[in-house]
């Protein structure tokens, strides 16, 4: 992908669980317009409870976007990258830590890429019922592309408590 590129639909996850989890995940937002992404859609926020390693930390707020943008996979990891420190997430901090501000490139259109730094589609997604539920509310029939449906992911999926906490972002 390059300038004058068409732009690639894809989505994006957001999570933060400290501070002020909303006006985060609205940063986050806005950081993307600023960096030249176009936020098409956005989820409802969820209300999760942590998964990973970390267990004992305050619940997520987590939304997904529909985004379209020209940059490729790797400008675009930097970009979100770049925006993740500006609004203050330390990365030093442990993995799957606390965390102020969280965006992962879940998908980028049908892009199957894999790099040391980035995997896309994200090999995590279809497990995470926090990224799922927000994800199939922007799409029901989204899935990965050539494989499973992200709906029949879901009804495979145990625990992971989630809630809706607010409206979109949008």
């Amino acid at each position: 992908m390059s300038a004058g590129a068409a732009p690639v639909v894809g989505y994006l996850g957001l999570g933060s669980n400290v501070g002020d989890r909303r006006a985060n995940l609205r940063a986050a937002l806005d950081g993307l317009v600023a960096a030249g992404v176009e936020v098409r859609a956005a989820s409802s926020v969820y209300e999760t409870e942590p998964v990973g390693l970390v267990l004992d930390q305050p619940a997520f707020l987590n939304a997904c976007l529909r985004v379209a943008t020209t940059l490729a996979p790797l400008d675009l990891l930097d970009a979100v990258k770049a925006l993740e420190r500006a609004l203050g997430r330390d990365p030093t901090v442990v993995r799957h830590g606390p965390r102020v501000i969280d965006v992962d490139i879940l998908l980028l259109g049908d892009l199957a890429f894999e790099t040391p730094r980035l995997t896309l589609p994200h090999p995590a997604l279809t497990e995470r019922r926090f990224v799922l539920v927000p994800l199939l509310e922007l799409d029901p029939d989204l899935g990965v592309p050539g494989g499973v449906r992200f709906a029949d992911a879901l009804a495979t999926l145990e625990g992971q408590a989630v809630r809706v906490a607010g409206p979109p972002l949008l």
